[in-house]
């Protein structure tokens, strides 16, 4: 699993928006691949940020 499916599925468990350092907590990876991760996922409109710095699963 990539960081991106990783960073995906930590957001879809926490069941509301996070921060980028809340995400590289609770998954236990680097805080600088989770923003290289959430940059790739909002290009691919996976993700929204739905207030400044909290990103959320588009539903």
């Amino acid at each position: 699993m990539g960081t991106s499916e990783i960073v995906l599925d930590t957001i879809l468990k926490a069941g509301k928006p996070l921060k980028s350092g809340e995400i590289a907590l609770a998954a236990g990876i680097d805080k600088a691949e989770v923003d290289k991760a959430i940059k790739l996922l909002k290009k691919e409109e996976k993700i929204i940020s739905p207030k400044v710095c909290y990103y959320d699963v588009v539903k």
